[in-house]
């Protein structure tokens, strides 16, 4: 058994991205071979030099909305809310999981700026209530259809960045298109997947004009990411629940591939979390198509089934995803003692990546780790 604490590191502060590369492709990209141990340096626009028509990248394809909104109570006194995961939704409104700052009780209300919201008459203003208190988080109920809401939420929320990013330019329509992947299609996610920021259109047909398999899945990103791993979590093994999808035809097609002896490069934690949650119950090396909730937590000692590269950003000491690609990196499908992430592979690569400055966090470098 291993501790948050072994998944330490020391990061210079200047070295946090607080804005993408420009264009997305020139962002670098540290290339770790985990049987060799070496490392290479290039950047992402050298990704259809580093892939063959053999490889198939597995993409996640979850739309950020902009989840941040700021209310008040009637009584007074403000509130944020971070919307989470839709939980239901009737013709009169919906339910979401949320982080509510102070946190609601039961029954209490928040109403929004109505100027700023949908101009349809026939709708109401949009007002939340507090319906059910879930330990830390809150089930609040949204007086409007599911339609309305999101034009609600376009108009008044904010998008959700990580507060380690000092945000300097304040224009939101500039941040709506920087922090979303340009393949961006199924609304609904609480944050990034940030491995995805790299592409261009142009990075994308480069890849499919040398052969390279593009296929997507979907996982809206939610809780697991705003909140530190607590070591009740590792000992379940189960980290926050998320939403996702594989459907048939793309399950079919990455079987096929896979069962071709092609090799399937997730990018990204958030699909290594989907494809191997497709996988854990299949002896043959499948995958099967589903749509439901996942709160797989892969760490040190978890046998991969289905992944067999990864790209990846470089991510937050005792994070959840610092401890997936450490199990990816330690001779994934075998049985080995962890190594103190300071002394293993994937933290070398991390000192590595410290030395030359590369840039850190969601809108920073990235890892292709084969």
């Amino acid at each position: 058994m291993f501790s948050i604490d072994q998944f330490d590191y020391q990061l210079p502060p200047e070295l946090i991205a607080n804005a993408p590369a420009s264009p997305r492709d020139s962002s670098r990209l540290l290339v770790v071979d985990k049987q060799t141990g070496q490392l290479q340096h290039k950047h992402f626009f050298d990704l259809p030099a580093l892939l063959t028509s053999n490889h198939v990248l597995v993409r996640n394809n979850t739309k950020v909305i902009p989840a941040r909104i700021f209310g008040r109570k009637p009584t007074g006194g403000a509130c944020e809310i971070l919307l989470l995961h839709q939980e239901s939704f009737t013709p009169t409104g919906v339910r979401w999981e949320c982080l509510t700052k102070p946190g609601l009780k039961v029954g209490q209300v928040i109403e929004f700026p109505e100027q700023n919201q949908n101009h349809n008459s026939s709708t109401s203003p949009l007002r939340a209530t507090c319906v059910e208190q879930t330990g830390f988080t809150r089930i609040i109920e949204f007086n409007q259809n599911r339609t309305d809401f999101y034009i609600s939420l376009v108009a008044i929320g904010h998008t959700p960045i990580p507060p380690y990013i000092k945000w300097a330019d304040k224009d939101e329509t500039k941040l709506r298109q920087l922090y979303q992947t340009t393949y961006a299609k199924v609304t609904g996610s609480a944050a990034a997947p940030t491995a995805g920021l790299h592409f261009t259109p142009e990075l994308d047909d480069k890849l499919r004009n040398q052969g390279v398999q593009i296929e997507e899945v979907t996982l809206h990103v939610g809780l697991g990411t705003f909140l530190p791993v607590q070591e009740e979590q590792i000992k379940a093994g189960e980290l926050h629940h998320e939403w996702f999808e594989v459907n048939s035809e793309t399950a079919s097609r990455l079987n096929e591939a896979k069962q071709a002896g092609k090799i399937i490069v997730a990018v990204g934690t958030t699909t290594t979390r989907t494809l191997e949650t497709c996988a854990k119950n299949n002896q043959d090396g499948t995958i099967t198509a589903q749509t439901g909730q996942t709160s797989l937590f892969i760490q040190p000692g978890y046998k991969y089934r289905f992944v067999d590269e990864l790209i990846t950003n470089f991510h937050l000491p005792k994070s959840s995803l610092l401890m997936l690609i450490s199990a990816f990196v330690s001779k994934p499908n075998t049985e080995v003692e962890f190594v103190d992430f300071p002394h293993s592979l994937v933290g070398k690569a991390y000192q590595e990546a410290i030395k030359e400055k590369y840039r850190f966090f969601s809108f920073g470098d990235a890892m292709l780790i084969k």
